[in-house]
């Protein structure tokens, strides 16, 4: 299907993500997963492609870029060409943005650089382990003393919980209010800062998840980001994004899947003829192909409306949810098509699948998306049941 989003700018630049990918990301990603961690140095080299906090000021190094859909294009070749787990976009934009945002002039000044070059990962600490979707139930605490902040807590399921080098944490700032929370930023070398295990995961292999724990981390008041009484409206804020980020690289693994499928069933033969040939193999792609145009269409027009400034929290969280079921749908099709080669973990669509999974749960599990959705055309239980 022709996407009508782009222009010759945009195709230019796919051109140099794409061999970027080829040659820089592809071949390691095998290395990668087995080890459980990309090599960092791979930022660096995105850092020296252009790659990273694309958005930034050049006065930091950046190129100032905001349209959106040059960081579309980059969650895109990434998927296609190197592996759904190399998290450039985490960095960049679901991190890098809170810098850019809420951070203080000293605080942008120093790092911003670092993470341009990609010398310095960045990470996101918000989920506790009694603390996921619900915000309100964080238990990390910050107290202020004197101007700075002491940080205690702990963070589960950190993505570049290992090669990060600099966290925003989320922690209660005011004990008796349930969005009461502050964002802090913390770095590698902070006394009372350590990691815990790179976490053995289903899926996402070439993603290091950790466990973060803070014991009275000093927080020097220009690593404060905003007011740090107001950081769940700082989070909330930045969730449309987030969301969109995430059904963008949801599509993009749905259809290489797809192609990866199209590929399989020509060459694949079965009672003498392709698998392609038979009529359930066909429906099938035949379905999927129509499923996969009308959710693109979507989500390309979800980014021309966040170019704008128009994207709400509902329709990100409409994206969102169709795209991650849809990607479910698509891979659980797409072994079925690659029949026992499919289950064979040097067919890419057998870890793709259990890739997939997690994308359901992060970033608002789907019932959270639905929540989100229903509360947004006046279908509120808390305003329908209230009285009773």
């Amino acid at each position: 299907m022709q996407r009508l989003i782009f222009d010759e700018e945009h195709e230019m630049f796919r051109d140099s993500v794409r061999r970027f990918m080829q040659s820089e990301v592809e071949p390691n990603v095998e290395k990668w997963r087995e080890q459980g961690i990309c090599d960092p140095a791979a930022f660096i080299k995105a850092g020296e492609q252009g790659l990273l906090c694309m958005w930034a000021a050049e006065k930091y190094g950046g190129s100032g870029i905001e349209d959106f859909r040059f960081e579309q294009i980059v969650i895109e070749e990434t998927i296609r060409h190197g592996d759904i787990g190399f998290f450039l976009s985490l960095h960049s934009r679901l991190v890098g943005r809170y810098l850019g945002h809420l951070g203080s002039a000293a605080l942008k000044e120093r790092l911003l650089p670092k993470c341009i070059s990609g010398e310095t990962i960045l990470g996101i600490a918000m989920t506790e382990p009694n603390a996921g979707s619900d915000l309100a139930g964080i238990r990390s605490r910050a107290v202020r003393d004197g101007d700075d902040w002491l940080l205690s807590g702990s963070k589960t399921f950190i993505s570049n919980g290992i090669n990060g080098g600099a966290f925003v944490v989320a922690a209660r700032t005011v004990p008796d209010k349930p969005h009461g929370i502050g964002l802090f930023v913390v770095e590698a070398g902070m006394d009372g800062f350590s990691r815990g295990r790179n976490l053995k995961k289903m899926g996402l292999k070439t993603q290091d998840t950790a466990e973060l724990f803070f014991e009275n981390v000093r927080i020097p008041a220009e690593n404060v980001l905003g007011d740090p009484e107001k950081g769940f409206y700082h989070l909330m804020f930045h969730l449309a994004e987030e969301r969109l980020i995430s059904a963008v690289q949801e599509i993009a693994h749905a259809e290489t899947a797809f192609d990866l499928t199209m590929d399989y069933i020509l060459e694949r033969k079965a009672f003498g003829r392709p698998i392609a040939a038979f009529q359930n193999t066909r429906f099938k792609m035949a379905e999927m192909r129509t499923e996969l145009d009308i959710l693109q269409t979507f989500i390309d027009q979800c980014v021309l409306l966040h170019n704008q400034g128009e994207l709400s929290a509902d329709l990100a969280a409409e994206a969102k949810l169709h795209a991650s079921e849809l990607e479910s749908t698509v891979m659980d099709n797409c072994v079925q098509l690659h029949g026992g080669s499919g289950y064979m973990s040097e067919y890419r669509i057998s870890h793709m699948f259990t890739d997939a999974r997690v994308s359901r749960i992060y970033a608002g599990s789907s019932e959270i998306m639905k929540e989100i959705i229903a509360r947004s055309i006046g279908l509120d239980e808390r305003k329908l049941t209230r009285g009773r």
